[in-house]
């Protein structure tokens, strides 16, 4: 396995190389381990790897950490060169640098915090999985196309399960997401029989990353066991009365397939949070944002604005009612996210200008104590 099996390119080799760290090589981290990740170099060796301390204190957040997807400058123990790996232990293999992302699919932290959480770094392909039964939702689909557009990467959808769905319904539920996202692949398929997976072959060519995402119980690790030809992961039936499965998936994780291309796995996803900005909105709404355009007044709010034209197109049945309505709830929700990074940055702010005043003063008092302790001072 060569480090192009892995992803890597000119654009890393270019990043790698202006670190001029000449003890380090280049590696791909496939998963967290929380204390610890596990890391492939060339040849397609694993290590378990370690962050060094100037990795992890030059991070202005957790998301600048490294994740999996990464591509880091990793230094290897003397033991781990020697293939002395059970002696690793003595002198762990450190990360030394973690190479700039060329995408990142992220979503916010859960909860009212404004911090961000990578889901998966480096990634060209972003397959949502879904089906046209209890998990459908058009809603939660515009959240995810939005995070998919934001990252740089391409939005596939997968309606799974096809087999537990009349046609008729399977093929409703696809042409209902196709109306919401020109750019997006949408495609009908039954991991259980094997049924619609060489569409995802596709996209699985050599140094490719895809990573998929989606609800628990959706069928992804089922996906990833006909992918592999095994029961790579352990996989459980759905609660038949709320219609929602377990979690099959526990960690993230970055699998390099036989055939081509990379696999990243993630746990199911029950909240997807916002994690992008307005400009992201509007290219995501394009519909809206053009009725948008015909409003009596510029700084409409879209709500009991005399003259509003989306309001309009809702009540003569142009515009979907659910769709306006989640243009609301987003721009709503992102212009609260913006508030809270906004507060958050001038308190960190301030902090920083007080912790520099306090170094200073006690700088001060000791230039002063100095001079008591040493009469002679000039």
């Amino acid at each position: 396995m060569t480090l192009h099996d892995l992803g890597w390119n000119k654009k890393f080799q270019k990043a790698f190389d202006s670190l001029s760290l000449k003890r380090c090589v280049p590696a791909r981290l496939i998963r967290d381990n929380k204390i610890s990740y596990g890391a492939l170099t060339e040849g397609g060796e694993e290590y378990e790897v370690v962050m060094s301390g100037k990795v992890y204190h030059e991070a202005a957040s957790d998301a600048e950490l490294p994740a999996v997807g990464d591509w880091v400058a990793l230094e290897l123990s003397k033991a781990a060169k020697e293939g002395k790996v059970e002696k690793t232990d003595e002198c762990e293999n450190m990360i030394r640098a973690r190479l700039p992302r060329q995408t990142c699919f992220s979503r916010k932290t859960p909860g009212k915090s404004t911090e961000e959480q990578v889901i998966a770094a480096n990634v060209s392909v972003v397959v949502i999985v879904t089906d046209a039964g209890p998990d459908f939702n058009p809603r939660r689909m515009e959240r995810y196309f939005m995070l998919v557009r934001r990252s740089g990467a391409k939005a596939v959808v997968l309606m799974n399960k096809s087999d537990l769905f009349p046609r008729e319904q399977n093929e409703e539920a696809a042409a209902m997401i196709r109306e919401l996202s020109d750019e997006a692949d949408v495609h009908i398929t039954s991991a259980k029989e094997n049924d619609g997976l060489e569409v995802l072959q596709q996209y699985l060519t050599p140094g490719v990353s895809v990573t998929l995402v989606g609800s628990s119980g959706v069928g992804k690790s089922t996906l990833v066991n006909q992918l592999l030809g095994e029961e790579f992961q352990w996989t459980s039936d759905v609660n038949e009365l709320t219609g929602k499965g377990r979690h099959t998936t526990t960690a993230r994780e970055l699998i390099p397939l036989q055939g081509g291309g990379i696999l990243i796995d993630n746990p199911g996803i029950r909240e997807v949070q916002m994690w992008t900005d307005e400009q992201t909105l509007r290219e995501s709404f394009l519909d809206v944002e053009a009725l948008a355009s015909h409003c009596k007044f510029h700084d409409c709010k879209h709500g009991n604005d005399a003259g509003c034209a989306i309001r309009t197109a809702v009540e003569s049945g142009d515009l979907d009612p659910g769709r306006y309505e989640s243009y609301l709830k987003l721009d709503e929700e992102i212009e609260k996210l913006e508030q809270r990074q906004k507060k958050r940055r001038m308190i960190s702010e301030r902090r920083a200008k007080r912790d520099h005043r306090v170094k200073a003063r006690n700088l001060a008092d000791r230039i002063e104590l100095e001079k008591e302790d040493r009469p002679d001072w000039r």
